[in-house]
């Protein structure tokens, strides 16, 4: 039977920097994972360059049941203290769009540096490592994995969500979550490209590979969002960075609300242009979109792409606008887990304290990163919950007894 301090379920972004930190602060921890390989997310991230933090990480760019949950974790470790350790180990990087930092190089740098930092606080890591059976004991856990049985005062549950299954993941850390009498907040896919009926659709397939700039908005009431960012059309329907954050915010049957044209009064533009061009029509609408999906629109609107300005009806050109100002539609899907980056809902953390990530139920208990359920916006933001969840949690494991948290 092997003893630890602090047991790390999850070798992934959350569970490393946690595994790190507890091991420098002189806990005995071990590190488990099921997949052969550590980092896997981290690695495919970014285009194999880790988007690893974003400059304007706040509360606000994170979806939870509980909004306020966040909070503290975040305020606690910034953006600015994850890019410190970045600078110490040597890795380059650079600012690629709102805020977001890449890797100048590779992924690899990443995990290379947190592998590092387990290494200076002496964790041992067991991967692949499969866990078999978990029981709670008075006081700690108990684990029979594939090489042997552990106990640990304390349990740390990194094991991240459903996304991306191809690279191991798997709902382990929920069934363990509700083993231990927590409420799980029904998972689904974030960040995800949307799909439609194939009928419906059969009009756009054509324009596949196109993308431009939009503004788009989705969800109800007070969670409505709207984004600035680039959508790219598929054979099946709509992903790009716009219709990714989209999609963490709609729900089935919603429309998606599109203006193809963001920041401008096309109808005004167009007005003044049937007034003082003799382009034609499509060559002059070219000046807004991208040619093929202007062609593409007017052949939807039945209108003649090479009718001159001056002979298109006043009526059809403000029609024209309305509808690539204010594109409205229903997706019938996602691409699911597969094309999923991130996975919404999770713990509910209600049940969590918010500075320590530890159950309210289960003394010695942690969940932190993806599992829980705080998800952020493309770009950097999740990442950064990982980080900051990973250090709240660390440091209260040196400095909070193993006792039942009470109250808020």
């Amino acid at each position: 039977m092997h003893e630890f301090d602090v047991i790390v379920l999850g070798a992934g972004a959350a569970g490393l920097f946690c595994a790190g930190i507890a091991g420098q602060r002189g806990l005995r921890v071990l590190l488990l994972d099921h997949a052969p390989k550590v980092g896997e997310k981290i690695r495919i991230s970014g285009g194999g360059r880790c988007n690893f933090t974003n400059l304007g990480c706040s509360a606000p760019h994170f979806i939870s049941g509980n909004p306020a949950f966040c909070r503290s974790a975040l305020a606690r470790f910034t953006p600015q203290d994850f890019i410190a350790l970045v600078r110490r180990h040597g890795i380059a990087f650079h600012e690629k769009h709102r805020g977001q930092l890449f890797c100048d190089d590779s992924a690899e740098r990443i995990i290379a540096m947190l592998q590092v930092e387990c290494a200076a606080g002496s964790v041992q890591h067991w991967q692949p490592c499969a866990v078999h059976a978990l029981r709670q004991r008075d006081p700690g856990f108990e684990l029979d994995t594939a090489r042997g049985s552990v106990t640990a005062a304390q349990l740390v549950v990194a094991t991240g969500g459903l996304s991306v299954p191809k690279i191991g993941a798997t709902d382990f850390g929920y069934r363990l979550a509700r083993q231990f009498g927590h409420r799980v907040v029904e998972p689904r896919p974030g960040l995800v490209p949307l799909v439609f009926d194939a009928a419906g659709w059969a009009p756009y397939t054509a324009l596949a590979g196109v993308s431009l700039e939009v503004a788009i908005e989705a969800g109800a009431g007070k969670a409505r969002q709207r984004f600035v960012e680039d959508l790219l059309f598929t054979h099946r329907g709509l992903s790009g960075p716009a219709v990714l954050q989209a999609s963490s915010y709609w729900h089935d049957g919603e429309a998606l609300r599109i203006d193809l044209a963001p920041g401008q009064n096309l109808s005004e533009s167009l007005r003044h242009d049937k007034a003082h061009s003799r382009r034609q029509l499509g060559n002059q609408l070219a000046l807004y979109l991208p040619q093929r999906l202007g062609e593409q629109w007017l052949r939807t609107a039945g209108l003649d792409a090479e009718l001159p300005m001056p002979q298109v009806r006043d009526r059809d050109l403000a029609a024209l606008a309305e509808r690539l100002q204010r594109w409205q539609l229903v997706p019938a899907g996602s691409e699911g887990w597969r094309k999923a980056e991130v996975t919404l809902g999770g713990v509910d953390t209600r049940e969590l304290d918010g500075q320590s990530l530890q159950s309210r139920r289960v003394p010695g208990l942690h969940f932190i990163g993806e599992v829980v359920d705080v998800t952020g916006w493309l770009g950097g933001y999740n990442f950064q919950w990982a980080w900051a969840s990973a250090a709240a949690c660390a440091h209260a494991l040196l400095a909070r007894p193993v006792t039942a948290l009470a109250g808020g």
